[in-house]
């Protein structure tokens, strides 16, 4: 009798337990993976997951019916040759920033939402605007290939063999921004194999909790 009334009282202790007391589990990235450190604008930055259990999505996040267009779902695979990354996938790519030249991390957004919402961090801001021909002058999108990304002008004809590899993201897969970059520079003949897109975005990045920092 008092085995049973023992038990009764651990139960209905731990149900009622604050979620901090009944559950002390890390949020790890991956169950050998707690953190992983970048580099942000030459600081070294942590990356990790939220560790309070009861974090939620920011409303600006939270919609699940933006107008389409312009905010229409996007494919799984962008275009031939593109690769379409995940969460583990970008942060091996942001774990070669500082070591790897060749490697560049783009948000693409425009607008207040990179102060709203942060950036990823080891990304470079650079609006869609300032690779379309429509928004931008031709002669800025040259400069940007030439000393940005490292592609070289011969002629008429464009050289990318040293050109950076560059991962592109923007808000989410209802997101536009990041797509219609990348279709731009395979127009000009950027190398699909050097083309990266992480199609969730940030919505998905702040939906695992992920760390972000202030735009520069």
């Amino acid at each position: 009798m008092k085995t049973a009334i023992t038990a009764l009282c651990l139960t209905l202790f731990w149900a009622s337990a604050p979620p901090a007391l009944a559950s002390e589990k890390p949020v790890n990235i991956t169950q050998t993976v707690k953190a992983v450190e970048v580099l942000h604008q030459g600081k070294k930055v942590k990356i990790e997951r939220n560790p309070d259990t009861e974090n939620m999505l920011d409303p600006d996040f939270s919609l699940t019916s933006r107008p389409c267009p312009p905010y229409c779902i996007q494919p799984m695979h962008l275009a031939p040759g593109v690769e379409t990354l995940g969460e583990l996938e970008i942060l091996e790519y942001l774990k070669k920033l500082g070591k790897d030249a060749n490697v560049m991390v783009i948000d693409s957004r425009d607008g207040d939402w990179p102060l709203r919402s942060g950036i990823i961090p080891g990304a470079v801001q650079l609006p869609w605007q300032e690779l379309h021909p429509s928004h931008t002058d031709v002669e800025k999108i040259v400069e940007t290939l030439i000393f940005r990304f490292g592609a070289a002008r011969q002629g008429s004809l464009w050289n990318f063999e040293n050109a950076k590899t560059l991962v592109l993201y923007c808000n989410g897969p209802w997101c536009g921004q990041s797509p219609t970059n990348i279709k731009q520079l395979l127009a000009l003949g950027y190398p699909a194999h050097k083309l990266k897109w992480y199609r969730g975005g940030i919505q998905d990045w702040k939906m695992l909790g992920l760390s972000t920092v202030a735009p520069m």
